[in-house]
């Protein structure tokens, strides 16, 4: 069946089986999503957003791969004394040590800039 115009979809059809929202039909063109554009700049955010209220300090911007990652944050995260993670190239340090990060990471010789409020 042909589609007469991209904001209609089919609703129902005994004959093709399962029929995919539109969301999931545009995007299956075989393109792979791209990281997004790095500007050399490291940003510093506080959040505590989706957390219960418990603060962590999120570190975007790190031109490193997966592996590189992984061992800056750990570096980070004995350097403030406290836990944190690696999700999707973000480091996520518990509590806010913005003031400790920021020194560090500019030692390390990144431009570092605080994001958000």
């Amino acid at each position: 069946m042909k589609r007469k115009s991209e904001n209609s979809r089919l609703v129902y059809s005994t004959e093709s089986g399962k029929v995919l929202p539109i969301k999931e039909t545009k995007g299956k063109k075989g393109k792979k999503q791209s990281a997004p554009p790095n500007d050399g700049i490291v940003r510093l955010m506080r959040q505590t957003k989706g957390r219960k209220g418990k603060g962590v300090t999120l570190i975007t911007g790190l031109p490193l791969d997966k592996d590189a990652l992984k061992k800056l944050a750990k570096s980070l995260k004995q350097k403030c004394g406290s836990g944190g993670s690696v999700k999707n190239g973000v480091v996520e340090i518990q509590g806010d040590h913005r003031d400790i990060l920021e020194q560090e990471l500019g030692r390390l010789g990144y431009k570092v800039k605080r994001a958000g409020g």
